[in-house]
């Protein structure tokens, strides 16, 4: 494919020669002599002039080098765009493969593929295009929209309701019963029946081996955009708010309010019954205690300020030294203490 043609494709301004013949994209260290790769942090720019790439997406064009450049406003979004015109993920054909079981009474939009071994309940509504991979299980009355596509080993558990173009990737749980139990007098725990749903919004994706849990009465809901990555348990009753991203590792315990454009890094701990408010972001392996006012950027266990939480690691390997200081100086005040009460004594 021709520079000018992916140009064109993705509206970037060209700079150099655009009959260059593009074969693939690829990381700065790793493009080859044909292929285009991106520059989306200026600190990087420095690795500029070692790449072999062919060409680069950059905020400007790259002086003094002989690369071509796509001119473009989000270096980072256009070569995922770039992305698609080299790949697309293989999609099955249409159709119900003759090892899978679909329920009577299920419907299921046009162009489906439904996979072997796909088990469809009762009264499922799927819409339009949706694939669903081998091994696939989807209980009773569950209504799933269109575009969806489920991998292998998904389970979309009994009743629960799914928007447009939602992905679920392999060994996702939607819908799992909550974590309820009451305790008797004995000590022994009684299950709490898991009444409620979980809810998935429109183009939602979640990652492999994570589980979004039903709520004990309600509904548990991922609101539209969020993006969840991989490992991540979503406790009953959790609302996950739009264009919110959760990290591997993290788990939310039950009641967990996420709102908008929340940014949770990998292992972060909630602890539940709280609110995080629009446009935080929480850095890796903080635990979270209590509501989050909007805009924070909060680090630690428990959670505080960012900025105050950097000053306070650096200064925590510092500590003993600091310590040993504090003894010393403890020491030598005691000793001048010491030396004028005998002073005083001597002069009576």
């Amino acid at each position: 494919m021709k520079l000018r043609d992916i140009a064109a494709a993705l509206a970037c301004e060209l700079v150099g020669d655009g009959e260059i013949e593009i074969s693939g994209v690829a990381g700065m260290e790793h493009a080859t002599e044909s292929q285009l790769t991106f520059l989306a942090n200026p600190k990087y720019v420095h690795k500029v002039k070692d790449t072999h790439a062919a060409a680069i997406l950059a905020h400007e064009p790259v002086h003094n080098l002989p690369i071509a450049t796509l001119v473009s406003s989000n270096p980072y979004l256009d070569f995922a765009r770039a992305l698609e015109l080299f790949y697309q993920p293989p999609r099955p054909h249409p159709g119900i493969h003759p090892l899978a079981w679909v329920a009577p009474s299920a419907k299921i939009g046009e162009n489906a593929s439904i996979g072997p071994f796909v088990s469809v309940g009762e009264h499922v509504v799927i819409g339009r295009n949706a694939v669903l991979h081998p091994h696939v299980v989807i209980y009773e009355g569950v209504q799933i929209g269109d575009d969806f596509t489920a991998h292998s080993h998904v389970t979309v558990r009994e009743f629960c309701r799914i928007g447009n173009r939602v992905i679920l990737q392999n060994g996702v749980v939607i819908g799992g019963d909550g974590f309820g139990f009451a305790k008797r007098s004995d000590g022994t725990h009684y299950k709490i029946v898991q009444t409620g749903v979980a809810v998935i919004e429109d183009d939602v994706e979640v990652q492999t081996l994570t589980s979004v849990d039903r709520a004990t009465v309600g509904e548990s809901r991922i609101k539209r955009g969020a993006k969840v990555d991989s490992l991540v348990q979503i406790g009953h009753a959790c609302v996950v708010g739009e264009d919110n991203i959760i990290c591997a590792q993290t788990g939310l315990a039950g009641s967990s309010v996420l709102e908008k454009n929340v940014l949770l890094a990998g292992q972060v701990g909630v602890s539940g019954h709280l609110t995080i408010h629009d446009n935080v972001v929480v850095y890796a392996q903080s635990g979270i205690g209590g509501d989050v006012p909007a805009g924070s950027v909060i680090s630690g266990s428990p959670a505080f300020d960012a900025s105050t939480w950097r000053r306070a690691v650096t200064a925590y390997p510092k500590l003993p030294e600091l310590l040993k200081t504090v003894r010393e100086l403890r020491n030598k005040i005691a000793r001048l203490e010491a030396a004028a009460d005998k002073g005083a004594d001597h002069h009576e």
